[in-house]
């Protein structure tokens, strides 16, 4: 009898399968409205007749990015002037970046919030930096509106938006978006990159770091830094993007991917091998104000800022090159040097910039 009740109880949820199957086939997949976000689950029509003989298979739902979506990846470099980068007519060569420029576009009235948090938040949430309560920096995050260091529930993030339209998402390098107080392993976790839109995270989460030792996550899970005396954190992040993107288009080639890729360079701390800041050996013994000169000349040659600009005042507490002492210019121009050489530095065999 318990036999038979088992074979009455297959026979019957095999029956419901084939008289649900040639409804869901034959049913119309919806438009997809992507304004709405999440993407909701198409509603098929009610099941009103039995015919198994014509039963199929339902087809599964999932969103997938339009046709010919474009893979989008965003660079963004820290504390880097218009006037740095070769590319706009700046002392630091950026071979790499020259060669983008070339084959697109250079964009000469790019605004930013000249913070940290407050820009990032802005750049990946298209909102005001106060309407993602960014107001400053994660770590001077207060009580007041605006300024509260969460980003709340109803901004949606790019990553966000972008993934659940179908892309794939990895945010790589420099967070400093997540008030400081739920960066421990206690969380939450609701504000940090694999909660914010990014299926992939590999970084760090505040301001700066240590880029020969670097506190880094792997998603929520810390990083155990390899015991390498030739170990730098921008050579391993460009490692780590690169074969992400390479397993992501292998496994999923139609899928497009976006990529924020953001180095803890030129923040403090400086950290690149004297080799690197020995390339601009003398480059900076002139000064900052002859600098500043050639730079802008450059830039109207360019094209990047129309003819007859002049340059701003200097801020009172920038000296003129001339007044300072020898030892001071030497301590200066030794400084730029590194901050030039962090820039411009490239992991082997690739190019630099």
């Amino acid at each position: 009898m318990k036999n038979l009740y088992r074979y009455l109880n297959a026979a019957l949820a095999l029956a419901m399968v084939l008289c649900l199957a040639p409804a869901l086939t034959q049913a119309a997949m919806p438009e997809l409205d992507r304004t709405i976000l999440p993407i909701p689950d198409p509603v098929y029509p009610p099941i009103t007749e039995v015919d198994a003989r014509k039963a199929t298979p339902p087809p599964t739902f999932k969103v997938e990015a339009p046709k010919g979506a474009p893979n989008v990846v965003i660079v963004l470099i820290d504390d880097l002037g218009f006037g740095g980068p070769s590319t706009f007519g700046g002392p630091i060569n950026m071979p790499t970046l020259d060669a983008l420029a070339e084959g697109g576009l250079r964009y000469n009235n790019f605004h930013t919030t000249a913070l940290c948090s407050p820009t990032r938040t802005a750049l990946k949430s298209g909102r005001n930096h106060h309407t993602t309560n960014a107001g400053s920096i994660s770590e001077t995050a207060t009580a007041f509106p605006g300024n509260t260091g969460q980003v709340p529930n109803n901004v949606a993030s790019l990553a966000e938006m972008l993934r659940l339209n179908g892309y794939s998402t990895a945010a790589f390098g420099k967070w400093h978006e997540t008030a400081a107080w739920e960066t421990s392993v206690s969380g939450p976790f609701v504000r940090w990159p694999t909660q914010q839109g990014f299926d992939k995270f590999y970084g760090f989460l505040g301001g700066e770091t240590n880029q020969y030792a670097p506190m880094l996550f792997d998603g929520t899970a810390r990083v155990e830094i390899p015991e390498d005396l030739d170990y730098h954190f921008t050579e391993d992040m460009t490692n780590k993007a690169m074969a992400w993107i390479r397993f992501q288009q292998t496994m999923t080639p139609d899928k497009p991917f976006f990529v924020y890729y953001a180095p803890g360079a030129v923040h403090a701390p400086h950290h690149v091998a004297p080799e690197w800041a020995d390339k601009y050996k003398g480059r900076f013994d002139k000064g900052w104000d002859k600098v500043r000169e050639e730079t802008l000349a450059r830039q109207i040659k360019l094209g990047v800022v129309p003819e007859g600009t002049k340059l701003d005042a200097k801020p009172e507490a920038i000296k003129d090159w001339d007044s300072l002492s020898n030892d001071e210019k030497r301590l200066f121009a030794r400084q730029a040097e590194f901050f030039a050489g962090y820039r411009a530095y490239g992991p082997p065999d690739r190019p630099s910039g």
